[in-house]
């Protein structure tokens, strides 16, 4: 009987070089950008196949940056994120789903905010591998997709005069890995 024995590869973030962020209407004309400082993954594949890949990413999200204090404190509260009572946010993934030749897929998984886990659908596209000057194997990945934040019960939100809201349900993810 003959046996073969898969190798598996851990990959890790590289997060000198990362960035976790996004991105959300603000008076419903204007993007207000936002980054997660402290973040990592255990993502785990057969060799280099990175459709094999299984991915366990958490972030810190007193860790947001959106460059003003006083919003960045408001993200923290209860109203959003609630960092007093969780710690963390997670993703994991391991479905995929092939969009074209030219590197590009879905990438399917479970989002879990505030303690409530929802699945989501982000598109991915794979920017190559390479070796840096020490001899470390590196890949690169662009992710970006979109989520209601209020299926994570984000919920506050403040009506404007002329009508609409002050931030918009929709929250644009945007990564470089």
């Amino acid at each position: 009987m003959e046996t073969t024995e898969t190798t598996k590869s851990k990959w890790v973030i590289d997060a000198s070089h990362s960035e976790i962020g996004f991105k959300v209407k603000h008076l419903m004309i204007a993007n207000v950008r936002g980054t997660f400082k402290e973040f990592q993954a255990s993502i785990y594949t057969t060799g280099d196949d990175f459709l094999t890949a299984e991915i366990d990413f958490w972030l810190n999200p007193a860790s947001v940056d959106t460059g003003d204090a006083n919003r960045d404190g408001h993200l923290k509260a209860a109203d959003f994120f609630d960092v007093e009572n969780h710690k963390e946010i997670n993703f994991t993934g391991n479905t995929y789903e092939k969009i074209n030749d030219q590197g590009e897929y879905f990438l399917h998984g479970d989002l879990t905010i505030k303690g409530i886990t929802k699945r989501v659908k982000l598109q991915v596209e794979f920017t190559g591998v390479a070796k840096d000057p020490w001899g470390n194997t590196k890949a690169a990945f662009s992710i970006t997709g979109k989520v209601n934040r209020k299926d994570w019960g984000l919920e506050w939100n403040a009506p404007l005069e002329t009508g609409g809201l002050l931030v918009s349900e929709d929250v644009w993810i945007n990564c470089e890995v």
